[in-house]
């Protein structure tokens, strides 16, 4: 419980020096930072997740949708509730690589994950984009990924700012599933 700045801080057992702050713990990202499941090289063999998601299930792999060239598959370390990567199948790094199917479909699921996070969540808006190269900030550089991140008005309070805290109010097996029940078929 959060007390205001007036009230002398709470003892917080395990936590380190006391202090004035409160803690919102996200263990998860721990998995992040230490760089697991990531991959140990830069060939397909060398443990790419990108290439292992597709052979699970989709609620295992978090697969929200298939097609013939890409997948749209749920950010295991989201920056916000309901975002999405659209993944080519083959193990490539660079855009320029893509072929034109693989660019149309990759397009094209973009757009279809739009309409989704739209139906599902009420999104207002969308930052879309990819990190080419490690340099460039992108976290598995071996394999191409473009994210889809939904954006609501009022969503960057506090938390993010102050507490460079995200709290995602669903569970991902939670998200992927209204996702794919809001996935446009045609």
């Amino acid at each position: 419980m959060l007390h205001p700045m007036t009230i002398e801080p709470e003892q917080q057992i395990g936590v380190g020096t006391q202090d004035a702050f409160q803690r919102l713990w996200t263990p998860h990202r721990m998995a992040y930072i230490q760089g697991e499941n990531k991959p140990t090289g830069p060939e397909a063999g060398d443990g790419c997740p990108f290439c292992g998601i597709p052979d699970m299930s989709d609620q295992d792999g978090l697969v929200v949708a298939r097609g013939k060239h890409v997948y749209a598959v749920l950010n295991l370390y989201p920056y916000n509730g309901g975002h999405l990567m659209v993944v080519p199948y083959r193990h490539v790094a660079d855009y320029t690589d893509l072929d034109a199917a693989e660019t149309a479909e990759l397009a094209e699921l973009t757009k279809r994950a739009m309409i989704a996070l739209r139906k599902a969540s009420g999104a207002h808006g969308f930052n879309i984009g990819m990190n080419q190269g490690q340099a460039a900030g992108a976290g598995i550089a071996a394999h191409l990924h473009q994210h889809i991140v939904p954006r609501w008005g009022g969503d960057t309070n506090f938390m993010p700012v102050v507490g460079h805290t995200k709290v995602l109010p669903q569970l991902l097996a939670d998200t992927r599933q209204m996702l794919a029940d809001a996935w446009p078929t045609d």
